[in-house]
């Protein structure tokens, strides 16, 4: 059932009817994957594992250490796998669960959607101008 928005009998101030639990359906599955760059690590891991530096090179604008702080969020979460490759110089990969694939569907349509409502005004504005 969805949250209802209604006036008191008074007419004074709003209720609210069936509010969500917190945190809802929709805040839990952003908490998992919508924070920055998570979404876009997915993305790039959904075809093979990728070592730590090319992860880097693919998403130019993460710093290091923000791309290893999301990974290990995403490994905690259960989204992604750490693999360590004992030889010289270590290898570190990541690799997507099957967790962390059932959200590329969601992705998809995400992708889908943006290109389809992105015009190139948007891409240069600065949030809340839009």
């Amino acid at each position: 059932m969805e949250a209802q928005v209604i006036w008191s009998d008074d007419g004074q101030r709003k209720l609210v009817r069936e509010a969500c639990d917190n945190p809802c359906p929709i805040e839990r599955g952003m908490r998992l994957i919508g924070g920055k760059w998570k979404g876009s690590i997915l993305w790039h891991l959904r075809d093979e594992p990728v070592r730590f530096n090319d992860l880097d090179r693919m998403l130019s604008g993460a710093s290091k250490k923000m791309l290893a702080q999301r990974l290990k969020e995403m490994e905690a979460d259960g989204l992604l796998v750490r693999h360590v490759r004992d030889v010289r110089p270590v290898a570190v990969s990541y690799e997507i669960t099957d967790f962390g694939r059932s959200a590329l569907s969601v992705l998809s349509l995400l992708k889908s959607w943006s290109e389809e409502n992105t015009h190139s005004q948007l891409l240069d504005a600065e949030p809340g101008e839009v």
